[in-house]
């Protein structure tokens, strides 16, 4: 039984008809990459993974059960989402922010105590906006709020993570530290799945890939199998060149 999945499930997109049916699972220890161009649908399906959108047909289970008919709190225990964007709902702290991520472990009305103060103080630390703690989020550049979101997450802890292009807004050494922490998480047993835009994030941080394409169309498996230029040429009908760094695969767009 995997931590997250799917069965025959076709995203709701409006007026796309059909699809591929989606039959994955996301096993503990997992790190997934969704690929695709504007349009194929890949927020659609993270928020759809995270019970905020109703398919159009087939089922996502979490922990075996059927998310549509989990209570909330006992979702919320075991998968959370980072957004690509948000809308502030109410003036907040970052600190006061952080803490929401332990919400579904607090019974109404109950205050928050010293050891989830701990964790949203330390998982600040971790994405570098500790010294924020006390500015209203309102306040934080793109990136900062990003990270503060990331955070949150963070102090949740959740089971499964599903991240809306988590680099979002973010420079170059805050989107290498992001991927670690997501990649850490999976190393930790955790069930990672994040949309993103750059493939060699991707080539370099996921094990497993998940292609989306316009037309509804998909296709998945481990990296090695999915990260090819003929596939990824495909699906961003763009040419490509491949060289390799590091041990990975770097893709670099070309004329022709």
């Amino acid at each position: 039984m995997g931590t997250l999945s799917t069965h025959d499930l076709i995203i709701d997109v409006p007026g796309r008809e059909g699809g591929t049916p989606l039959n994955l699972t996301l096993e503990p220890g997992q790190s997934w990459g969704v690929l695709g161009p504007n349009g194929a649908g890949k927020t659609t399906l993270i928020h759809t993974l995270a019970g905020l959108q109703t398919p159009r047909s087939g089922e996502v289970r979490l922990m075996g059960g059927p998310l549509g008919k989990l209570r909330r709190r006992h979702v919320a225990q075991r998968l959370g989402l980072v957004f690509q964007d948000r809308q502030d709902g109410f003036p907040a702290s970052v600190l006061e922010t952080a803490l929401i991520g332990r919400h579904p472990y607090l019974s109404p009305w109950q205050m928050e105590g010293a050891d989830d103060y701990a964790r949203a103080e330390a998982a600040l630390e971790r994405l570098d906006v500790a010294h924020l703690r006390d500015r209203l989020v309102s306040t934080l550049s793109g990136g900062e709020r990003q990270r503060v979101a990331i955070a949150t997450l963070l102090t949740q802890a959740p089971d499964v993570w599903l991240a809306d292009e988590p680099t979002n807004h973010l420079d170059l050494h805050h989107q290498s530290a992001v991927m670690a922490l997501m990649a850490e998480q999976a190393a930790e047993g955790r069930a990672v799945m994040m949309c993103l835009h750059d493939l060699n994030l991707a080539a370099r941080w996921c094990d497993h890939v998940l292609l989306m394409y316009p037309n509804g169309e998909a296709c998945w498996g481990p990296r090695e199998t999915m990260l090819v230029p003929s596939a990824l040429e495909s699906l961003y009908r763009q040419k490509l060149a491949v060289v390799e760094v590091d041990g990975a695969p770097v893709f670099v767009p070309i004329k022709g």
